[in-house]
């Protein structure tokens, strides 16, 4: 399933969700919180990853790290860029959050990390 809101497109799969942020977008506490929202209300209680997909430049407040590490269901989170600023602020960036996050140059090699989250989690 996917889902298109004003600054991002969601793509939903059984057990892990990815993200393509729209280019020189702030990923603010407010649109976190709207893709969160998103992503419970998709899955329920059921446990998924995020998965970034970081095809596009943009900026992260890390605040929002500790809002989504309240979030139960979320078992693991993914950054995949092949860019080296992206991917060092990735680095930085899970300092704030308290789940399993791990940063890939190829999207199949995130996916392949979400499932086994996902496998060790059940």
């Amino acid at each position: 399933m996917r889902i298109e809101l004003d600054f991002c497109t969601l793509h939903f799969f059984d057990g892990y969700v990815i993200s393509y942020i729209n280019e020189g977008e702030i990923v603010t506490f407010d649109k976190s919180s709207i893709i969160t929202k998103t992503a419970v209300e998709f899955y329920g209680t059921s446990k998924f990853v995020y998965i970034t997909n970081r095809v596009n430049s943009y900026s992260v407040d890390p605040s929002v790290y500790f809002d989504i590490s309240k979030l139960k269901t979320l078992v693991g989170f993914a950054v995949v860029s092949k860019d080296y600023t992206a991917k060092s602020n990735a680095e930085i960036e899970k300092l704030f959050l308290n789940k399993p996050m791990e940063v890939f140059d190829v999207l199949e090699d995130a996916i392949t990390w979400a499932k086994s989250v996902l496998d060790l989690s059940l």
